[in-house]
Order: C-alpha cells, then structure tokens, then sequence
C-alpha cells in the first residue's frame, strides 16, 4: 500500500528529510580513512623529516578495500608548532589517525593531543613513556644501547663518554644507556650536551677528550649529529665513535666525507637488506618498500628515515582490517579499534622491526630491529 500524499509544508519536509538521511548513508558508505601525517620537514630536524614526508606518495590509497587520504603538515621542527598541527588535524580535518611527528620532542607535544582527543598517534621518533594512544616504530634505545654496549665490551672498551641533544631526545638515549653500560661494566666519564642548531661543540668535546673515554656514544640525530664527531676527529681522538640509527643517510655520510670513516651506527636492518640472510623476516618488506621508493625518486635515495617512515605506514596499514571489522572511519569507534589492533600487533614484520605490542610496550622491537653498520669508504657496511 502506498503512503498518503503529503502537501505543502509537510511534503518539502518529508523530502528534505529524505534526501538528508540519504546524503549521510552515502557519507558513511564511502567514508574514507584520513590519516594525518606531521613532519619536520624543514627546521633542524628536516633532515630527518622531510625524507618522512616523501614517503607519503609511496603509500596505498586503498587498504582492505577501503580509500585512504592523507593530510600532511610541515611543523617546521618545532613542538608548539606540533600541537597546533596535531589540534588542526583533529579538529578541523577529523582524521583516524596521526602519524608522527619526526623527532622526539615535537613527537611527545604531538602525544598530549593525541592521549586528550583519543586520537591513535604513531610516531617516527622515539617517545619517552607509554601513552595509551601512541607508539612509535624508531628502534627503542635501550634495544640500541643494549647492542652498541655489548659491541664496546667486546672490543675492550673499559670507559665510554656520551654527548648528546640538550632536549627530550637526548635525555631519552642517555636513559636507555646508562642501564646498558651498567650491565656490561663500562664506566661513563662524561655526559656532555649541545643544542640542534649550535655551531659549536668545542667546549664540549675538550671534556670529553679530558676524560680519555675508550668509545663516544653521539645522542643526536640528523646532520646536527656530525658536530660532535667532526670536533673530535678534529681534536685528534682516536677512540671508536658510535651513532644513532637517525645518521644512516647518504646525505649524512656526504657532509662528514673522510672524517667518517670507521664511525659505528646502530641501524634497523633495511639499510643492509641486500646484505641480510633469507631467512630474515625483514629482508623482504625491505626490498619490497626499497623498490617502490626508488621507482619514485631514482637509485640510492633508499635510507634509514625512509625506512622509519615506512615501519609506521605498514604498521598502520596492518591494523586496519581489524579496525574496520568494528567500526567505520571517521568515528570515535574507528579510532578506538584501530588503536587496540595497533597494540594487538604481533610478529608484524615492517621493514627494520618486528612488532611485538604489549600494553605496556607501545614500541615492540626487540633484538632484531637493530644491527650495527660502520662508515667505509662513503658506504655504510654491515659489521658481521
């Protein structure tokens, strides 16, 4: 039986009403995921963030059947700037997600926002602490310090200095290695700190020579990392120098040149993955995500904050099938799954860590997400 005709007023209100409720099911029907991405893509840190901001083109725009959009915004490596950006992508833009900031202090300004608005953060750097709603895929530092104390230890080391940012980054190393230095007997001689755009570490690295350490653990990521060791090559030290897995870039290796050569990095395992066993669960994501990015932007510009980026794009990626299994984008339900299917994340190979998520582990790496590299000859070699 068909309804009774409707007339004036109430006809354009019930077609209003109609075209309305149809309007909102089509909305719902091809509501897209929206991932906000901020980076540091210029500042001190752009070194590191820009290579995270190019990854983006290179990424799936439908994942389990289902459009992804992606917003970025530059912070120009400045925590205040993050927030407004993290506020912005919340707010304005209703993202699902936010993936970064690109170091660890605009990161940690990012996860405030993220933990207020439950909005599932996923950062490149390091984060100090566990938020409920963030994670990070950086290899964690003490898993970094662990590796690069055993190798002091093996080669004789008795004595270690560390010099690093005066920020949230270099607070965080230095808390993941002082453990490690206990639990292999190296005694620490020195613990100087500089700022990301000083000119200068003279003063500094006169302490650290003073001190006469056996081996320099550098706490600084990008090109500002290679202050410290031009300084103390400068000054004549001897010792063998290590860095952070945020240094293994050909742009890095170009500005220090000779005065590099025989620096140790920690680095997760895509740098090398040519140079991995079969066997290795990361070799072929590597390989995989290497091919992609250099069919984009040529030969060689593969790197190790290429494959960061990457580790929090798969990451991403892998949970959304369950996420979607219980909520559509673009709700509060859809951020809260996706969130408990990051956590959830078990034996998900990226492409420089496996993750293991706990609730009381938002970085999951162990052991495997790092190996050590060495400077030779303007190549970054596997040391075996």
């Amino acid at each position: 039986m068909l309804p009774p005709p409707c007339h004036g007023e109430e006809c354009v209100r019930n077609i209003f009403i109609l075209l309305l409720l149809c309007a909102v099911v089509c909305l719902c029907a091809n509501a897209e995921i929206t991932v906000g991405v901020i980076v540091g893509a210029t500042g001190p840190n752009a070194a590191v963030g820009g290579p995270s901001k190019s990854v983006v083109p290179v990424c799936p725009t439908t994942i389990a059947g289902q459009k992804v959009r992606y917003i970025i915004y530059d912070d120009m490596s400045d925590p205040s700037n993050a927030v407004k950006n993290a506020r912005r992508l919340v707010s304005e833009d209703h993202v699902d997600i936010i993936i970064g900031a690109s170091s660890t202090p605009t990161g940690m300004a990012v996860a405030q926002i993220a933990t207020e608005t439950k909005t599932p953060q996923i950062n490149f750097a390091p984060l100090s602490g566990v938020s409920p709603w963030s994670f990070q895929v950086a290899q964690p530092f003490p898993v970094v310090m662990a590796t690069v104390s055993d190798h002091i230890k093996a080669h004789g080391g008795k004595t270690v200095a560390y010099i690093g940012f005066s920020d949230a980054l270099g607070d965080t190393v230095y808390a993941g290695a002082v453990p490690q230095f206990q639990r292999t007997g190296l005694k620490l001689v020195a613990n100087e700190r500089y700022a990301r755009n000083d000119s200068s570490v003279m003063g500094q690295v006169l302490k650290v020579m003073a001190a006469k350490p056996d081996a320099v653990v550098i706490g600084a990521s990008g090109t500002p990392a290679a202050l410290p060791q031009l300084a103390l090559i400068e000054r004549g030290y001897k010792g063998q120098i290590y860095h952070l897995p945020a240094v293994v870039t050909m742009e890095f290796l170009r500005l220090i040149g000779k005065n590099g050569e025989g620096a140790i990095a920690s680095a997760g395992p895509a740098v090398v993955a040519e140079q991995l066993p079969d066997s290795n669960p990361l070799k072929k994501p590597s390989l995989r995500t290497k091919k992609a990015y250099e069919a984009m932007y040529g030969a060689g510009t593969y790197n190790q904050m290429i494959s960061t980026a990457f580790d929090a794009f798969l990451l991403f990626e892998s949970a959304v099938p369950a996420a979607l299994k219980k909520a559509k984008p673009g709700t509060v339900e859809f951020r809260q799954a996706l969130r408990d299917a990051i956590e959830a994340s078990h034996e998900v190979a990226t492409t420089s860590i496996v993750f293991n998520m706990t609730p009381n582990d938002h970085a999951g790496a162990d052991s495997r997400s790092v190996v050590l590299v060495r400077m030779e000859k303007g190549e970054w070699k596997l040391i075996k």
